[in-house]
């Protein structure tokens, strides 16, 4: 004979462990994912941001500007290989996207914009558009 349990909707003992459980999983980041860490400085004329993107090839990375947005992006390919003899034992291979979008202050100029890409370091010179001055209507 099978055992019969009384259910009882109204009990509160824990419901949230019934609901959810296997739901909630812990989260691990993956250490191979590049976190882009970034310096941004300021002056009257422009924006100086330097951006760690350490193993990451130059045409991997894309830097957008939309006014005063400016958004980086880089993709990462890694691939490791284990030999013994000629016989391959394991072979590993990783492609991870890091992204990093920040607003400033003033609009960017973007035909004036410059990036260089050296050790490691995205180097980002963003000069501030100049503020036109008001332009006064001739009405007819």
């Amino acid at each position: 004979m099978a055992n019969i349990t009384r259910y009882d909707p109204f009990e509160m003992s824990d419901p949230f462990d019934t609901l959810f459980r296997g739901f909630f999983r812990p989260v691990q980041m993956d250490k191979d994912v590049p976190q882009i860490r970034m310096d941004v400085k300021e002056d009257d004329q422009a924006y100086a941001v330097h951006a760690d993107l350490p193993g990451v090839a130059k045409d991997d990375i894309h830097v957008t500007i939309d006014g005063n947005t400016v958004s980086i992006s880089a993709e990462v390919k890694k691939e490791s290989e284990q030999k013994e003899g000629e016989k391959v034992l394991r072979r590993e291979r990783y492609v991870g996207r890091a992204s990093r979008s920040f607003a400033l202050e003033h609009e960017v100029d973007e035909a004036a914009a410059s990036a260089k890409y050296q050790d490691g370091v995205l180097e980002l010179t963003l000069p501030k558009k100049r503020a036109t001055a008001a332009r006064r209507l001739a009405i007819q």
